[in-house]
């Protein structure tokens, strides 16, 4: 499991908020919050995305609504779809609207709107929604 090693901060997820990098090693201020994940692991993560054979999204990097903050959603979104080696799976509402935003929906293999429910049913869990189509009484 890879985390961010440098991050993109302001006091407020807006459009002319001022923003800060947070290099690796280095404390958020308390009166900052993370917004976007930095250059740098948009290249660490970039890079694993690309040997990837199999890549399961599930959650934007950052507060990719706002300008500001979508660098890293959008690059991370475009280093998925361009890994055609790959089954991609991308769970959660957040995430697929990230994947639309970014233009390349149609290059992941699985979207789904149910991020908690996708990473369950990855885990093996039973869902109840898919139990009541399959149980055979």
């Amino acid at each position: 499991m890879l985390l961010p090693i440098d991050h993109v901060v302001a006091m407020k997820p807006e459009p002319n908020a001022v923003v800060q990098q947070i290099g690796e090693g280095q404390a958020i201020p308390a009166d900052k919050m993370a917004l976007d994940i930095g250059p740098k692991t948009i290249e660490l993560f970039s890079e694993e995305i690309s040997d990837a054979r199999t890549i399961v999204w599930n959650g934007p990097m950052g507060v990719f609504e706002v300008p500001g903050f979508s660098k890293g959603t959008f690059k991370i979104a475009h280093a998925v779809a361009d890994n055609g080696g790959a089954i991609s799976i991308v769970g959660g509402g957040d995430s697929v609207a990230a994947v639309k935003a970014a233009n390349v929906a149609d290059k992941i293999t699985h979207i789904s709107t149910g991020g908690g429910a996708s990473l369950e049913f990855l885990e093996g869990r039973k869902l109840p929604g898919v139990e009541a189509l399959t149980d055979k009484k």
